[in-house]
């Protein structure tokens, strides 16, 4: 594939990592994160991190930021292609009152981009 074919496929990805956000889809976040991926932050003063079956239904249990009328702020900052299988892409998304800065690693395995690590930093918004 092309640099603009890859880069168009983890946009692709990014779109399930967005949407499942937005609509606490855990289906699509199946989709876009590898099941061996990891979640950290520590925004909140301690390491937090979550495995994708401690992950998935956190998710599942929240109300939506759509449900609530949220508005979308999801956006890709920055897609850095580490290798011909590991990209790094910086994101930002909001999940009110939370705005959050994502840090996420990106690996091609079996022809496919999964998410296998996702850092970020959140800040508390009005």
């Amino acid at each position: 594939m092309s640099r603009l074919e890859e880069t168009r496929a983890v946009e692709l990805v990014m779109q399930d990592y967005f949407d499942g956000l937005f609509f606490s889809d855990v289906s699509r976040l199946e989709r876009a994160f590898h099941p061996q991926a990891h979640y950290f932050t520590a925004s909140g003063g301690e390491l937090l991190h979550y495995d994708m079956a401690e992950y998935f239904p956190i998710v599942n249990a929240r109300a939506s930021p759509a449900s609530t009328g949220a508005l979308r702020t999801d956006a890709i900052v920055a897609i850095d292609f580490v290798g011909p299988v590991t990209a790094l892409v910086k994101a930002m998304c909001s999940i009110p009152p939370k705005h959050f800065l994502d840090v996420l690693t990106l690996v091609k395995v079996d022809d496919r981009w999964q998410i296998v690590a996702k850092v970020f930093h959140y800040e508390i918004r009005d």
